[in-house]
């Protein structure tokens, strides 16, 4: 099974991924993407790592290529997040802007492969009509793009709103 949640920020996405993860069969893998560049961003990790802790996952801390990952045994696996890693493989050290669709849906047809259930989170984005700058207007678009992609191709969509899940497309175990 193949599901994606998308939502808000702080609409419960998080939460609402691990507790699905957990109702589908281990070994539970979760694939944290985000990249700390700062102190801010260590809290986070810190925090969520502690809202995993005693679950039973299996935590990768892979910021850009999950095509390349390895696993000892097919399981359920979570990415914690689509935005993050666009991010992470979208934008270079030096802030140039590299095309990157092709080689995320790549990556992650890879991690399909490599698992008996994919749950994928992204962020709900652009729908603000903020004009941003260049950088972050082809960010949002090509976010956009990619969760229509994965939306198409997945077995099932919801999304969260206040933690609660609203399916859009199949079916949540």
């Amino acid at each position: 099974m193949r599901i994606l949640l998308t939502g808000g920020s702080a609409s419960g996405k998080s939460t609402y991924a691990e507790k699905l993860s957990l109702l589908l069969p281990p070994p539970h893998y979760y694939i944290a993407t985000m990249e700390v560049m700062d102190e801010e961003a260590r809290k986070k990790v810190i925090r969520h790592q502690g809202m995993r802790a005693g679950k039973g996952f299996i935590t990768i801390e892979r910021p850009k290529d999950l095509g390349g990952l390895d696993f000892d045994e097919a399981g359920t696996i979570l990415v914690e997040c689509l935005c993050n890693l666009l991010a992470n493989e979208m934008f270079d050290r030096e802030g140039r802007m590299l095309d990157v669709y092709n080689k995320i849906l790549d990556d992650l047809e890879e991690l399909e492969k490599k698992s008996r259930n994919l749950i994928l989170v992204t962020n709900e984005v652009g729908s603000d009509g903020y004009p941003y700058g260049p950088g972050t207007q082809a960010y949002i678009q090509l976010l956009g793009r990619l969760n229509r992609a994965f939306a198409a191709r997945f077995d099932s969509l919801a999304e969260l709103a206040a933690g609660i899940p609203l399916v859009l497309k199949g079916e949540l175990p």
